[in-house]
């Protein structure tokens, strides 16, 4: 199946300005998997000098050979398989043509799982020829771990040679209706809501399907790539999956706070605190704080929770149920997804809007630009979404819905937001305060709003 290529502009525009440049360019690109890192250098490359190699799990010696012949058959260079078999020797004679000339290397954490010597190599690349020439390399890796620590790192002998990386990031709601055209804004909530914004993930739905006859064919489904993809995504990062598997299990069963979590693995606070920063770092697991907190990392306030859509939803409803799901997966989805799954997309409808209100900060739809937003929560108070602007004093508090609300509703939801409002501590009695609702539906959204209050629903969502 070939992933559709949408709106990465933003991401193809970097590269773009970077090969216009003309210089010398070391270009770090990494991301989780499936996000479609080797999608974006194939657009980039399309009808220019270049040559993709996505390297192996294999030897060294095959590893450089491999690239020869990518190199030879790409260029059309029948100089290169005559060459010694070296990666520097390779790429003094690739920097030696005047001609713009791309090499991606995808992949670049398998020739450093061969060859722990490979980075120095390239250093010596970097330093002795790619920096003389018109030379452009990029180091693609989908291991966010091994990027971040022996490719960028301060450690790794390559820190400092390269002249830009880019982190690809899965693709924010308002993006995938592309790739489900039928779908209504509902259904789009409900498929993002399973598989995030990962476009490989994405493009394993059919829009002739509803939600659920998605979820049971191609995740619940044996023999299914996103039946097992959660379990192969850790056993890719991770040296010890399944200590990793029960603490993202406990959070994916609501286990949001740290003793909570200990509780339920049966892990000490050392290794706790160890694997959690693992995850985060990894970008599995993101740790919220009330966003109101000065010094949010020092904050004793921190929640968990599974910073990805698709593995949150493997993770509460594939991975508990696997021998269940083996025997009947129809049975599963009946029983123990469709009763809870409303209840689900309503805590993933949270950030859904925060993005909304992140997508409308950047025009003046807003009553002011704020410079933060998180959630906020203090003891039994909790407040969906805080936008805050500490210069200026202004602080928007918003409430999401997934449901249907009548306008009386509407009023209700505004008259308790504006309760708990007096529970904030930020600038109390300096700052002007805006409140806001938003909801799956909503009626007497304008008579709400020239009252002065933020009302939208999910019909305004891709009319902005």
């Amino acid at each position: 199946m070939i992933t559709k290529f949408i709106d990465r502009e933003k991401d193809l525009g970097f590269f773009k300005r970077r090969y216009e440049e003309a210089s010398a360019q070391v270009i770090v690109l990494y991301g989780r998997r499936r996000v479609g890192k080797s999608r974006l250098i194939q657009e980039f490359i399309r009808n220019k000098r270049s040559v993709y190699h996505l390297a192996s799990r294999t030897v060294p010696q095959l590893q450089i050979g491999d690239f020869m012949a990518s190199a030879a058959r790409e260029l059309d260079d029948d100089r290169i398989p005559d060459l010694k078999t070296d990666w520097e020797v390779v790429f003094k004679h690739l920097t030696e043509s005047e001609d713009r000339t791309i090499i991606a290397i995808d992949e670049f954490p398998y020739l450093i799982e061969s060859d722990k010597g490979v980075t120095g190599t390239f250093q010596r690349i970097i330093d002795l020829y790619i920096s003389k020439s018109r030379l452009f390399l990029i180091l693609c890796g989908s291991s966010v771990g091994m990027m971040e620590t022996e490719v960028l790192g301060h450690k790794s002998p390559l820190y400092g040679r390269r002249t830009g990386q880019w982190k690809l990031e899965p693709m924010r709601f308002r993006q995938i209706a592309e790739f489900l055209p039928e779908y209504s804004s509902e259904e789009l909530v409900n498929a993002y809501s399973a598989v995030g914004g990962v476009p490989f993930y994405i493009n394993r739905f059919e829009d002739s399907r509803d939600i659920f006859g998605n979820i049971l064919e191609k995740i619940l489904e044996k023999g299914e790539i996103l039946n097992e993809e959660g379990e192969f995504l850790l056993r890719e990062e991770l040296r010890e999956p399944k200590t990793y598997f029960s603490i993202l299990r406990a959070i994916g069963f609501g286990n949001t706070k740290f003793s909570n979590i200990m509780n339920y693995t049966g892990l000490d606070r050392n290794s706790m605190t160890r694997y959690l920063d693992i995850l985060r770092t990894l970008g599995f697991v993101r740790r919220d704080v009330p966003v109101t907190e000065k010094s949010p990392e020092k904050s004793k306030k921190g929640l968990y929770y599974v910073d990805d859509n698709y593995l949150n939803f493997w993770f509460r409803f594939v991975f508990p149920h696997r021998s269940e799901i083996e025997e009947d997966p129809a049975e599963v989805l009946e029983t123990l997804i469709k009763p809870y799954y409303n209840q689900f997309v309503g805590r993933s409808f949270e950030n859904i809007s925060k993005q909304f209100l992140q997508d409308l900060n950047r025009g003046d739809v807003l009553p002011f630009k704020f410079l933060r937003i998180g959630r906020w929560w203090h003891r039994d108070k909790e407040i969906d979404i805080v936008a805050l602007n500490s210069e200026t004093k202004e602080i928007l508090l918003v409430e999401c819905k997934w449901k249907k609300l009548g306008e009386n509703d509407a009023l209700g939801v505004l008259h308790r937001l504006k309760e708990k409002s007096k529970h904030v501590q930020w600038h109390n009695g300096s700052r002007s305060e805006y409140y806001g609702i938003i909801a799956k539906e909503m009626a007497g959204k304008e008579d709400l709003r020239r009252g002065g209050a933020v009302a939208f629903d999910l019909g305004d969502f891709f009319s902005r």
